[in-house]
């Protein structure tokens, strides 16, 4: 009997206990990341902090909706200061030190070629929200990174096709006739758009009269101004981050360099209030390649409930940046990268692979199926199955669109599909780079 009475009490204390323990034990459950992106530098005002914005959003709002499968996201944020060797300590710091199950981020392409393989061999699980140099992922087989962003080729080669789709009607002058300049600062990024640039042309037929790098550095871009005005192209296709934009377009100014029209691929050309702040009027009718900025898309095109993730992150960038004119397409386009992740992968690799581990990540992100329409950004995500493409990690529903500068606003210009505006080419008279 006093058995009995005593197993009794043992079942009640017990039970209590887990009622006051089961709450601490669920808040306790967590996935440790480690974000990490430009905060300083030439790189930051480029474009990174904007990209940082978004994925803290999105991390902040995943938070508040009470985490993923009784998940909370445990952030440590740290700051690659626009330089490809601190991005790889940190990165090391990060994953040895402070112990994350994996990492996330990075804007830059020369930080992510090197950090992406050193996370690879460390076997942890990276997902790359931004940078999009072909050479992060091309040949290397590479098992732990994945990237649902765009890559630079496909920035490349879609600037070509529109100008050449654009020649006869709003040029006067067939793709064939169309001189092409390719300009880019010779870091993995520009390089790699501007292999793009070049091959796209090349088999379109365009003319391509000059192809330059230039350190992203540079204090004076005057020498790279007289190869252009020597080669008198219609187009220039340029590659950048800033200042070295802006100083391109400053001296090109001030040495009367004349062209049609200017197509620019992300990174600097991504931020529109900069380039407005630093050169006025100058960029009006620049057109810039970029995943679409997600505040110009119909919501009713996107899965139900994307539209209202939009309009939360777009009032969370106006809470922290009230300055801002013209949102720009950075930070939608982290906010939604990192979406996919949280929304697809994570909630995947803890219910059906039972963890939170670099290959249960892995797994989940193979299986990965997401049609379009049904990110932020528009376009869907799969990842092709490993060994079978030169690319392993990269998605291959990511797709980049044209678009067009005119009074502080963005348009959409390419593909048609798309349009928001019949693309205004050449420049008009009141440019000062008109030809």
């Amino acid at each position: 009997m006093r058995v009995s009475r005593l197993l009794k009490r043992v079942a009640i204390g017990a039970a209590a206990l887990a009622l006051v323990a089961s709450p601490a034990t669920a808040a306790d459950k967590k996935i440790k990341i480690g974000v990490i992106y430009d905060y300083s530098g030439p790189l930051a005002g480029g474009g990174s902090e904007l990209q940082a914005l978004g994925a803290k959003t999105m991390i902040d709002y995943i938070n508040e909706q009470g985490g993923v499968e009784g998940y909370k996201i445990d952030a440590i944020y740290a700051d690659a200061q626009s330089k490809p060797d601190v991005a790889i300590n940190e990165a090391v710091r990060l994953i040895e030190q402070e112990k994350v199950d994996m990492l996330l981020g990075f804007y830059s392409s020369a930080q992510c070629v090197p950090v992406s393989a050193k996370v690879d061999s460390l076997k942890k699980f990276m997902w790359i929200t931004t940078c999009i140099s072909p050479a992060v992922l091309k040949d290397r087989g590479l098992k732990y990174v994945f990237r649902p962003q765009v890559h630079g080729g496909m920035f490349g080669e879609l600037s070509a096709e529109f100008i050449a789709a654009n020649a006869k009607e709003k040029l006067g002058m067939d793709a064939k006739k169309v001189k092409i300049a390719i300009i880019h600062e010779d870091g993995p990024y520009g390089s790699g758009v501007a292999g793009g640039n070049e091959a796209k042309s090349k088999a379109l037929g365009m003319n391509v009269v000059l192809k330059e790098g230039y350190a992203a550095t540079a204090s004076d871009l005057s020498a790279l101004v007289t190869k252009l005005k020597r080669a008198r192209p219609d187009v220039i296709l340029h590659t950048g981050y800033n200042p070295d934009i802006t100083l391109f377009l400053r001296q090109a100014k001030e040495r009367g360099l004349k062209f049609k029209a200017l197509v620019g691929h992300g990174a600097g050309y991504g931020v529109v209030d900069q380039l407005y702040d630093a050169l006025g009027t100058d960029v009006d009718h620049f057109f810039n390649v970029d995943p679409v900025s997600i505040w110009l898309l119909n919501p009713a095109s996107l899965k139900p409930g994307l539209g209202d993730v939009t309009a939360m992150v777009g009032e969370k960038y106006m809470a922290a940046r009230p300055d801002t004119k013209v949102k720009s397409s950075h930070v939608g386009m982290a906010a939604s990268n990192a979406h996919v992740f949280f929304s697809d992968v994570l909630p995947r690799a803890i219910k059906k692979y039972g963890g939170i581990d670099s290959e249960s990540l892995r797994k989940a992100a193979l299986e990965t199926d997401i049609p379009e329409g049904g990110t932020l950004l528009g376009f869907g995500v799969k990842f092709p199955e490993p060994g079978k493409t030169a690319m392993d990690g990269q998605n291959l529903r990511a797709s980049p669109v044209v678009m067009q500068y005119v009074n502080r606003e963005v348009k959409i210009a390419w593909p048609k599909a798309l349009q928001t505006i019949d693309p205004i080419l050449p420049l008009t008279s009141a440019s000062p780079y008109s030809k």
